[in-house]
């Protein structure tokens, strides 16, 4: 009884010592606000975008299913490269947005955006590629630009210094179908592309 008591009375007498002085409660309140604060801040990251198809001079052997195991959607999957493989694991979904800065004449983003939308990140680039995101165009597709068919992936070229904001995850097990699918799925009131 007395070791239970003299225990009750340390642990007030620490409390109230961290009460009046307020050591640690400021910090103790800001690291719980900050914690909770950080974790409703997308995640984003400036990368190299680029355009594939799913064929086999683009690809591996097998061109229709990705790193992932799973089918190659060109209505939804992007490829990362390696080195943001802890960043940007299989199943991040991604909204794409170009910067001041990536209007270059290498970079055809204006074009090939309408053909972007979300994307879920399925698929993994060649280990050789560093802080890149390659989006899968559906190879039959095509948009006339300066009086020539191309296909949106050539269209789109190299684009440096796009920005990838995380905007939620998907079980790469059960890949939704479609661009608006893939918004239900994680809750998005408003699609980036027009389907």
């Amino acid at each position: 009884m007395l070791l239970q008591n003299m225990g009750t009375a340390i642990t007030t007498a620490l409390m109230g010592f961290f009460l009046l002085s307020g050591a640690g409660q400021s910090d103790m309140l800001g690291k719980a606000v900050g914690t909770a604060f950080a974790a409703t801040i997308p995640q984003e990251y400036s990368v190299t975008m680029t355009g594939y198809n799913a064929v086999p001079e683009q690809t591996d052997g097998n061109p229709h299913v990705t790193a992932s195991g799973t089918y190659s959607n060109p209505d939804i999957v992007a490829a990362r490269s390696v080195d943001l493989a802890n960043e940007l694991p299989f199943g991040t979904v991604i909204e794409i947005e170009q910067n001041d800065a990536t209007s270059t004449r290498a970079c055809g983003f204006s074009v090939a955006e309408p053909f972007i939308g979300y994307r879920v990140i399925a698929d993994s680039m060649h280990p050789r590629k560093r802080n890149q995101v390659d989006i899968l165009f559906d190879s039959d597709v095509s948009k006339r630009v300066g009086g020539k068919i191309i296909n949106p992936a050539t269209v789109l070229g190299v684009c440096k210094d796009i920005t990838i904001r995380v905007v939620g995850h998907v079980d790469i097990r059960a890949m939704p179908r479609s661009q608006t699918e893939l918004a239900a799925r994680i809750g998005l009131a408003t699609l980036a592309l027009n389907k």
